[in-house]
């Protein structure tokens, strides 16, 4: 592995950037009438049109020589083949074997991962299908009706986003909720809307020591009991659970047949395409859990087989790192301009912050350049009227995601125009601006602000697969850049680690603590109860 800022082609880059402030988007349109057929890709259903950026044919080349010197290649085939890239951990990355339209001959500690994979597959489906048809009941015989998934982080964002955005297709008879915040009030409001008999909470936890997680399937065990008058309701067919780690899931109590696994080679935030998709496959059945899937490994393929001149993620990382590294952008915004997507920018900030944000090389060493951008955004048009007017006439430069299907069965025609029309409005508008002669500074648009548009037709299960997948070898491929880890999340640990030792010290026993946190602390438990 190499620092990228000693390569050549880095420095060609930096050398490049400098004569950037003069560059002009639409002055590379008028060099080039056709940009766009240059500028564009398509994969999966999804179409990439990234000609509305900072870069031109040099640019472009340039970047693509820099992933080339990074031995990317090389890199991506080592993570298809299982071997163990997440150092830290000392474990291989292998989200993409779940998704795999071809039985994985990669073995993990003796055992075949396509076995593995095809045995808890099945699982899934004969349980989503009886659950589905009725025939899953509750303690007094009653049909489960209402599924309410008990997680945090990967275990609850991933199957949560995808059931929002997959809603079209929902079971007409069942209703779904997702609870992961620690705080009580959430699952108690949801669980006072809620009919004991006809629920089942699926506990979702890779380690099954997550203490929110287990917090809250603590209250939702109560709450059985004391309504349905069982002893030990966990054991009850009102819980399953998904998890890494069966042996302490036993010990909790959960059925050993009501146990769903995946394995410690998924990161948490590339889980929803193991059992932790157990929600979307009772949401929207087995078969378009499986159309997910697939559309992901449509992008695989692409992603492993195609030029990186005409390679999606390749694309999309190598704009992230000219912005982040060589033009000072701190962020990126991502908007949706479709409702059902609105999770999108949480999803995506989740999966690159955490997989990107890190200050220190594969060699352990403190890095002197910027990783991972600080991801935000909001579903369009209601950003128009929230932050629009910062990315307009505000001092920073900030990229933007479009993204947009372009057809929608669930709204009116007119209105769906009208929405589509406005974010290609809005990305006119960041590239060309309004230098209207003559018109006061307060109303002049400075223009020259890049985004890329990313338009799918119907939002289906493949194409969403496509799209999620797109982003995770993007953030994949700016990792190999930065010469980083982005399958650990070890920076997630130390306030856990903290919490854990400050709530259960003594009263007063806190000394390893700050005044200040120490202070709080007492502040707060000298109220509660009052």
């Amino acid at each position: 592995m190499q620092d990228p800022t000693q390569l050549p082609e880095w420095e060609n880059l930096l050398a490049l950037s400098r004569g950037s402030s003069s560059s002009n988007i639409a002055d590379l349109f008028d060099t080039n009438p056709d940009r766009v057929k240059g500028y564009s890709v398509s994969c999966g259903g999804l179409y990439l049109d990234y000609s509305k950026n900072l870069v031109s044919d040099e640019v472009k080349n340039t970047l693509l020589a820099l992933a080339s010197a990074s031995k990317l290649e090389s890199r991506i085939k080592a993570m298809f083949q299982g071997e163990r890239i997440n150092i830290t951990e000392d474990r291989a990355v292998l989200h993409t074997a779940l998704r795999s339209r071809e039985k994985s001959p990669i073995e993990e500690n003796g055992v075949s991962i396509g076995d593995a994979i095809e045995r808890q597959r099945n699982l899934l489906q004969i349980f989503s299908e009886r659950v589905r048809a009725g025939d899953w009941k509750g303690s007094t015989g009653k049909t489960i009706r209402t599924i309410v998934n008990i997680g945090i982080g990967g275990s609850d964002l991933g199957p949560k986003f995808v059931c929002q955005a997959l809603e079209e297709f929902a079971h007409p008879e069942m209703g779904f909720h997702f609870i992961s915040n620690v705080d009580g009030a959430c699952i108690r409001s949801l669980l006072n809307r809620l009919d004991p008999e006809t629920t089942l909470f699926i506990v979702q936890s890779k380690s099954f020591t997550t203490q929110e997680t287990l917090l809250n399937t603590s209250a939702a065990i109560r709450w059985c009991e004391e309504n349905l008058g069982l002893e030990q309701a966990q054991a009850s067919t009102h819980f399953v659970a998904v998890t890494a780690n069966r042996a302490e899931a036993e010990a909790f109590g959960i059925q050993s047949a009501q146990i769903f696994e995946f394995w410690d080679w998924v990161g948490g935030r590339y889980s929803l395409w193991s059992s932790i998709g157990l929600p979307i496959a009772l949401m929207v059945g087995y078969p378009r859990f499986m159309e997910l899937l697939n559309g992901a490994a449509t992008m695989d393929d692409h992603f492993r087989s195609a030029p990186f001149e005409a390679n999606m993620p390749v694309i999309m990382a190598l704009l992230g790192i000219w912005y982040s590294n060589f033009l000072g952008a701190d962020s990126v915004a991502v908007i949706p301009y479709c409702e059902r997507l609105g999770l999108l920018p949480s999803y995506l900030q989740q999966l690159d912050m955490e997989s990107n944000g890190k200050s220190v090389s594969l060699e352990g060493k403190q890095l002197s350049y910027t990783t991972g951008p600080i991801v935000w955004g909001q579903t369009g048009t209601n950003g128009q009227h929230a932050f629009f007017q910062l990315l307009h006439q505000g001092t920073r430069l900030i990229p933007v995601d479009f993204i947009a299907t372009v057809r929608d069965d669930l709204s009116s025609p007119a209105q769906h125009r009208v929405l589509l029309g406005n974010m290609l409005a809005q990305s006119a508008a960041l590239m060309l601006g309004h230098p209207e002669v003559g018109a006061p500074p307060h109303q002049a648009y400075p223009g020259n602000r890049p985004s890329n548009t990313i338009l799918m037709g119907r939002l289906m299960p493949t194409n969403l697969g496509a799209l999620i997948a797109l982003y995770e070898h993007k953030v994949f491929v700016q990792g190999v850049i930065w010469n980083i880890n982005s399958f650990d999340q070890w920076g997630v640990e130390l306030g856990k680690k903290m919490a854990k030792e400050l709530l259960g010290g003594e009263s007063g026993s806190n000394t390893k603590f700050d005044a200040s946190t120490r202070h709080l602390l007492d502040l707060i438990e000298g109220h509660s109860g009052k």
